[in-house]
């Protein structure tokens, strides 16, 4: 009797120790997993550190050379006293528009002189990602005119060449980009998840031309049987995160506490972040589930 006592009590002792042993070994893990994030979280510091270093320095230069277009248009319109021909006023704009692309290299334009004016290449990008490329061929003359071009149709080109490439030619090309790139981006965000998260779409991804409304049903986990819906509007063609989100779950009716805390972090995840990174977080979440089950 006293033997099979014995027994249960050792028996007690080694279930105890393995108990300690999982926690010893879990401690373990979160404490790597820590410093492994406090690493990137450095690495990452020291980067947009470098990078807004990089920002400030193209600004300062776009500044000082926008500035020395300024003072050379101001100077050959305060020394002009006698009426010039039609060629020198082409020649003219000719040297601006050069001088304006030579400002505006770092920022994805660039052009070269053609015997009708000049050729602008608008080169697009998303996160350090170059994307597609788009050129316009415009016109030097009284009035400047477009003569070929590559721009989507549904860039409003006709709208922003009415407002501005007759007066402010450099505004016109900037406010061009501004809608190109933003294309770019939101189209960049829309092929990411299609290609790279397709585990957590429940069918295909609704999207337009423009890229400015997307609509699909997704899940979490990619086993999981829980879905949501979701509906992004892009309401400001110039922007990359949605100006409207609107995140429901299908397949009930009422949602309880703890689900409907879980949808609304998802609109918001939605408006700040692009949609890659918004089902990376997905993803990392969906991760740490399976190790702490493993554990």
């Amino acid at each position: 009797m006293e033997w099979a006592n014995d027994g249960k009590s050792k028996g007690g002792v080694l279930a105890h120790l393995e108990r300690l042993e999982i926690q010893v070994n879990r401690s373990r893990k979160n404490l790597e997993d820590l410093q492994r994030a406090q690493a990137v979280e450095s690495a990452l510091r020291t980067k947009i550190h470098k990078l807004r270093c990089l920002r400030d320095e193209l600004r300062a230069e776009v500044k000082q050379r926008q500035a020395r277009v300024r003072a050379s248009t101001a100077s050959v319109e305060h020394d002009q006293t006698l009426e010039i021909s039609e060629q020198e006023v082409m020649e003219r704009r000719q040297e601006k528009v050069k001088a304006i692309l030579q400002a505006y290299r770092f920022t994805g334009l660039s052009g070269k002189l053609t015997s009708r004016g000049v050729c602008v290449c608008i080169s697009t990008a998303f996160e350090g990602n170059l994307l597609d490329s788009y050129f316009i061929d415009l016109v030097i003359q009284k009035p400047l005119r477009i003569h070929h071009h590559s721009i989507p149709v549904f860039i409003p080109l006709e709208e922003i060449s009415a407002k501005y490439l007759q007066n402010n030619i450099q505004h016109f090309l900037f406010c061009l980009c501004e809608y190109l790139n933003a294309y770019a981006g939101r189209k960049y965000q829309a092929d990411r998840l299609q290609s790279d998260f397709a585990a957590f779409l429940a069918g295909p991804l609704q999207r337009n031309s423009l890229c400015n409304l997307l609509s699909f049903t997704y899940k979490v986990e990619p086993r999981s049987q829980f879905l949501f819906r979701a509906r992004l509007l892009y309401k400001d063609l110039t922007t990359t995160l949605p100006t409207d989100v609107t995140i429901t779950y299908q397949g009930m009716d009422a949602l309880s506490p703890s689900w409907e805390e879980q949808r609304a972090s998802h609109e918001n995840l939605f408006f700040s972040k692009p949609l890659h990174q918004v089902f990376t977080s997905f993803a990392r979440k969906g991760e740490k589930l399976d190790m702490s089950l493993v554990s």
